[in-house]
């Protein structure tokens, strides 16, 4: 079964992840950000009542679509990333899921949003506390000769 690549033997698919993540997720943010302010007016301005709880979901939507889809967010893709499974395929639907429902409750609870954050800085593989659990593991995207 195939794996990952080895942080030691191949350290260029981990090259400045953790820096590339920190910057994908500020423009996941913001594009998460745009698109609850672009569906404001079209509740006629009622979601400002529940706007954190718009921007969740619309969030959650976002990052299930795009991971499923490329197994990236379009931040991700910005700066030529993507998650891999621990058998060092994309992810499909149901990993997609549990990883955005896992970063979803990570970024609700301060503490483990903190730890994660700890994790991607700390670990060889620079996993976030989602990847530990799934076993999943942002990487450099491969390109092809």
């Amino acid at each position: 079964m195939p794996r990952t690549p080895d942080p030691d033997s191949q350290p260029e698919f981990y090259a400045g992840v953790p820096t590339k993540r920190l910057f994908a997720w500020v423009i996941d943010a913001l594009f998460t950000l745009i698109t609850c302010l672009v569906i404001l007016p079209f509740t006629a301005f009622t979601g400002l009542f529940f706007f954190p709880l718009m921007l969740l979901i619309v969030g959650f939507v976002y990052r299930f679509a795009t991971l499923t889809k490329g197994s990236a967010t379009f931040g991700m893709r910005l700066f030529g990333m993507e998650l891999r499974t621990a058998g060092d395929e994309p992810l499909d639907a149901g990993t997609a899921f549990a990883h955005t429902l896992g970063y979803t409750v990570s970024v609700g609870m301060a503490p483990l949003q903190l730890i994660s954050i700890v994790l991607m800085g700390t670990t060889p593989r620079g996993q976030g506390l989602s990847d530990m659990v799934l076993g999943t593991v942002a990487l450099n995207r491969r390109t092809e000769i």
